[in-house]
């Protein structure tokens, strides 16, 4: 089991940037695949980036692609969201998870962290 601790949310205006961070514990976050996601007020919640176990390979969401950059430290248990050029359409709360290699859904779920880009 790995607990998921988000943080770096908070107000920018439009066209800022913010970093966000997820702390994993426990001794197994190389064995996770990781995602962001984030749910907007009145929308259902939708992936903003993965990351797989070693960080090789990533993916983004057409609407953020070019302005974020999703990574990982291993050494750290930290996955982090680098958030560039932000619009007020990027405001939502962003959760980080992690997924089991061997599952196909994420299993794990931090809180999440309030990000508001104000116009």
């Amino acid at each position: 089991q790995v607990q998921l601790v988000e943080s770096g949310g908070g107000l920018v205006q439009a066209g800022g940037s913010l970093r966000l961070s997820c702390v994993a514990s426990g001794r197994t976050f190389s064995t996770y695949n990781m995602g962001w996601f984030r749910q907007a007020p009145g929308k259902e919640r939708a992936s903003v980036a993965t990351i797989n176990r070693s960080g090789s390979v990533t993916s983004y969401a057409d609407s953020v692609k070019g302005r974020f950059s999703i990574s990982r430290d291993n050494a750290k248990n930290t996955m982090y969201l680098q958030m560039t050029s932000l619009k007020p359409e990027d405001t939502a709360v962003y959760y980080c998870a992690a997924r089991p290699a061997i599952m196909n859904d994420y299993k794990y779920w931090g809180q999440g962290t309030q990000v508001t880009v104000s116009s």
